[in-house]
């Protein structure tokens, strides 16, 4: 009789396990809240959370001040290559005259990436994004700055909140990129060094408008 590996034993116990479904024993799982409440502003939570893993976080009161600091911003860092392709964004710079890259064109020389999101979670100070926009996926990963606009509206405690904020936008056509970003693209892979910019942006930039009286 031939002896059977313990790979075999192994799926053997899986298929058992599929076969003879028991029930949940934790049914009250997903409303546990996986972190202690707490009594923070969303807006400060994550402002302390972004910075806390080197992104930048810019609070604006409304468009004007927006565009404000991002000209202030943008001269103090000497950016001149700016892509913008999301069509709510380019009305806004445009009517304040400010001057960005509306196609593709030279590309590879891109030094900044303009773009929405689709929430701001303020546990993690995270940005979940989606090729739902038109800024696709190219935009948030290949220029080495990466500015995010987003609104008081979009602010959400935990990661399941922002999925819930994508289904109830997106429905049954969810886009098929959905990224949580954590801070600027890093690793340590090199040396045991952290490097940032590997894979991705260098710096984050998240600008706040607060459109809670809107």
């Amino acid at each position: 009789m031939k002896e059977t590996t313990a790979k075999e034993r192994m799926l053997k116990q899986i298929r058992k396990a599929l076969l003879d479904k028991k029930d949940n024993p934790y049914p009250n799982l997903e409303d546990t809240p996986v972190y202690a409440p707490t009594d923070e502003f969303l807006e400060v939570l994550f402002a302390e959370q972004l910075t806390a893993i080197a992104g930048s976080f810019v609070y604006c009161e409304d468009d004007i001040q927006f565009v404000e600091n991002l000209i202030e911003l943008a001269e103090e860092k000497k950016w001149r290559k700016i892509y913008c392709w999301e069509p709510r964004l380019q009305e806004m710079l445009k009517h304040f005259e400010y001057p960005f890259q509306a196609n593709d064109q030279d590309f590879l020389k891109a030094e900044v990436g303009i773009t929405l999101c689709e929430s701001l979670v303020a546990r993690n100070g995270s940005v979940l994004i989606s090729n739902g926009n038109v800024a696709g996926r190219r935009l948030s990963i290949y220029p080495g700055v990466h500015i995010v606009l987003a609104y008081t509206s979009q602010l959400v405690l935990d990661l399941k909140d922002g999925f819930k904020l994508l289904k109830e936008k997106y429905g049954n056509q969810l886009p098929s990129m959905i990224s949580n970003i954590t801070g600027p693209s890093r690793t340590a892979d090199i040396e045991k060094t952290l490097v940032l910019g590997a894979h991705g942006p260098k710096e984050l930039y998240v600008f706040l408008i607060d459109d809670s009286a809107a």
